[in-house]
C-alpha cells in the first residue's frame, strides 16, 4: 500500500502529526495521503497516562475542541503537594510547574478515541490491530515505510490455519509515534546513530489504577502529587491522585528507574503507598476498576536524540519530549506531532529535496516546546543527590535561576544503576489485602490484557544462560519485581534445584520495562501479533 506519509502509533502525537498534515493538505488544496497503524486492538486500548492535559498544543491544533466535544470535562480546580512520611504527611509549596490552573483531568484512551475521530473526519485512515513489525528499507538505505507483522503464525514458527500474512506500507515519510522505548525506533537509534553525542535516556515506570469512589469522598477538580515514603530519599518517585468525574479516581505512582535496590517492587511500592492514611482515607468503601503499567522517557531535553533520518522522523515519547517536573508530556508529543507535520507538508511540495526532513529539528528548537524543556533540563538528574538535594537545587533553578544556569546536567543509564543482591537492603512487603492492595496476576487480569498463546513470544532473551548465571546469582533476579505483571518467574524442581526463568508472554501489559532495566539489556522486547495486549477502557 502506498501513501505519502505512514505514522506507527495511534497516539497523542501521531493523531496530531496525521490531523496537522490533513488540515495544511485543505489549506492548500492539495492532495496528502495519511495512514496511521495501531498495534492495539482499538485506538486507546494501550493509551495510559495519569493524567491532566495542559490544552495549549490542542487549543493551537483544534481551536475549536469545546464546540467539538473533546472530551475535557474536568477542569484542575484544586492542587496539593504532599511530602508523606510512613503515617503522616506535610503540605509542601506547590512548585509553579505543578500549578494545574487551566488545565484538565482526563482519561488519555478516551481523549485518543476523540482525537482519532477528528483525524478520521478529515481524511486519515487509521488501522488498529495492525502492529509495525518491521522498518523497510530501500537500496539506498532510506526508510522506504514498514511491515505489519504476520497474523496467524505459531509458537514453532509455522503458518496456522488462521495466517494473514502481513502488509507493506510504503510512504515518503514515515513517522514513528510508538512512544516510549519503541521497538523500531531503538533499532532505528541503533542504525542511524542517532544518540550520538547525546546523553542516555533514562525512564520511570508508572503504574495506575482507576478507582470508584463514596461520592461523600469524591472532589471533582482535585489534584494531589507526593513524594517521600515509601520510597527511600536516594529513590526517584512520586504519586499522583487525580479526581475525575462521575465519582472516579486516577491513583497511580511513578518510581525512575535508575533505581539501585534489585529487591524493590515499583507494584508492591505502589500497592503499600495506598495504604498510607492520606491515601486510603479516599480508597476505603471503594472499588478498583482498571490497572495499567508503562514506561515513560524522562531524560528531557539532553536526552533527545536526533530527531530525522532519511525516509523518517521521531515524534512524542519516542523522542523523549516528557516534561518531567510539570508530569505531563501530552501536550509536548502533541506539538512535536504538529511541527513534523508542518516540516514534512512542505518537503513534500518541494521537489528539489532530499529524503531527510532537516527542517523538523529546526522547527522544534525554534518553539515553545524546546523552551520549555530546556528551562526544566536539570531539575531530575538534580535527584540523583536525594529527594531534599533535588528539591533544594529545583527551587533555586526554578527561582533564582529561571532555568537559565550556565551548566547542564547528565543523565545515565538505567540498567547500569543496579546494586549486586547482597549489598542491598531486603524490602518485606505487606501481603495483598484484596481490598485496598492486590497482586499482579488480579491486576493484570482487569487490565483487559489478552494474547494469542499460539504465537511466537514478543520477549526474547539474546542469551538464554544469563537469567541464572547473571541475574539470579548477582542480583536475585530483579525482573520478578521490575516487571509489573507478573511475566517473569523462577520456578525450581520440587526440591529447590535447577532454577530457571520461565516468561508469561500472555501477561504482558507492553509497559517495557524489561527491555530498559534489564542489567546486562539481555530481553529485547518487540511487537506481539496485531491486537494484543491490554484494553484499557477509560485510562
Amino acid at each position: 500500500m502506498e501513501y505519502d506519509v505512514v505514522i506507527v502509533g495511534a497516539g497523542p502525537s501521531g493523531l496530531s502529526a496525521a490531523i496537522r498534515l490533513k488540515q495544511l493538505a485543505a489549506e492548500h488544496e492539495r492532495e496528502v495521503s495519511v495512514c496511521v497503524l495501531e498495534k492495539g486492538s482499538e485506538v486507546g486500548a494501550h493509551l495510559l497516562s495519569g493524567a491532566v492535559l495542559e490544552p495549549r498544543a490542542l487549543n493551537e491544533l483544534i481551536p475549536d475542541w469545546k464546540e467539538k466535544g473533546a472530551p475535557l470535562n474536568t477542569p484542575a480546580t484544586e492542587d496539593h503537594f504532599l511530602y508523606l512520611t510512613e503515617k503522616k504527611s506535610v503540605k509542601l509549596p506547590n512548585p509553579p510547574q505543578m500549578n494545574n490552573h487551566g488545565n484538565y483531568i482526563i482519561s488519555l484512551g478516551a481523549f485518543g478515541r476523540w482525537l482519532a475521530a477528528q483525524a478520521e473526519e478529515l481524511g486519515v485512515e487509521i488501522y488498529p490491530g495492525f502492529a509495525a513489525a518491521e522498518v523497510l528499507y530501500a537500496e539506498d538505505g532510506t526508510v522506504k515505510g514498514v511491515a505489519t507483522g504476520d497474523m496467524g503464525i505459531g509458537k514453532d514458527g509455522q503458518p496456522t490455519d488462521a495466517f494473514t500474512p502481513g502488509m507493506e506500507l510504503h510512504a515518503k515519510q514515515t513517522i514513528f509515534a510508538e512512544g516510549c522505548r519503541g521497538s523500531l525506533a531503538k533499532g532505528l537509534m541503533e542504525r542511524f546513530k542517532l544518540r550520538d553525542g547525546v546523553d542516555p535516556q533514562t525512564y520511570g515506570i508508572g503504574i495506575k489504577e482507576l478507582w470508584e469512589i463514596e461520592p461523600a469522598k469524591h472532589k471533582q477538580g482535585l489534584v494531589v502529587h507526593t513524594v517521600g515514603w515509601p520510597m527511600d530519599a536516594k529513590t526517584y518517585g512520586g504519586s499522583w491522585m487525580y479526581h475525575m468525574e462521575n465519582n472516579q479516581v486516577s491513583i497511580g505512582f511513578v518510581i525512575g528507574l535508575d533505581y539501585e535496590n534489585p529487591h524493590l517492587s515499583p507494584f508492591d511500592e505502589f500497592q503499600r503507598f495506598k495504604l498510607h492514611p492520606d491515601v486510603r482515607k479516599y480508597l476505603e468503601g471503594g472499588r478498583r476498576i482498571s490497572y495499567g503499567a508503562r514506561a515513560l522517557s524522562e531524560g528531557g531535553f539532553q536526552s533527545v536524540p536526533k530527531l530525522t533520518f532519511p525516509g523518517g522522523s521521531l515524534i512524542g515519547d519516542t523522542a523523549g519530549f516528557l516534561n518531567v517536573p510539570k508530569i505531563k508530556g501530552n501536550h509536548t508529543a502533541m506539538k512535536s506531532g504538529m511541527l513534523c507535520a508542518e516540516a514534512i507538508f512542505d518537503h513534500l511540495g518541494d521537489e528539489a529535496a532530499g529524503s531527510e526532513v532537516t527542517d523538523y529539528p529546526d522547527r522544534v528548537k525554534s518553539s515553545w516546546l524546546w523552551e520549555e524543556l530546556y528551562h526544566v533540563r536539570n531539575i531530575r538528574p538534580s535527584f540523583r543527590r536525594g529527594l531534599w538535594g533535588g528539591i533544594a537545587y529545583s527551587a533555586l533553578d526554578t527561582f533564582v535561576l529561571r532555568g537559565k544556569a550556565p551548566w547542564t546536567f547528565k543523565n545515565h543509564a538505567d540498567h547500569l544503576q543496579l546494586k549486586k543482591a547482597s549489598e542491598a537492603p531486603k524490602i518485606a512487603y505487606p501481603k495483598p489485602d484484596g481490598v485496598l492492595t492486590f497482586d499482579k496476576l488480579s491486576s493484570v487480569f482487569i487490565s483487559n490484557t489478552n494474547h494469542e498463546e499460539n504465537q511466537p513470544a514478543h520477549l526474547t532473551l539474546k542469551d538464554p544462560s544469563i537469567p541464572i548465571k547473571v541475574n539470579l546469582a548477582e542480583y536475585d533476579a530483579p525482573e520478578q519485581r521490575y516487571c509489573p505483571a507478573g511475566v517473569y518467574e523462577i520456578v525450581r524442581e520440587d526440591s529447590g534445584a535447577n532454577p530457571r526463568l520461565q516468561i508469561n508472554a500472555q501477561n504482558c501489559v507492553h509497559c517495557k520495562t524489561c527491555d530498559i532495566k534489564d542489567p546486562t539489556q539481555n530481553i529485547n522486547w518487540v511487537v506481539p501479533e496485531g491486537g494484543g495486549g491490554p484494553n484499557y477502557p477509560n485510562m
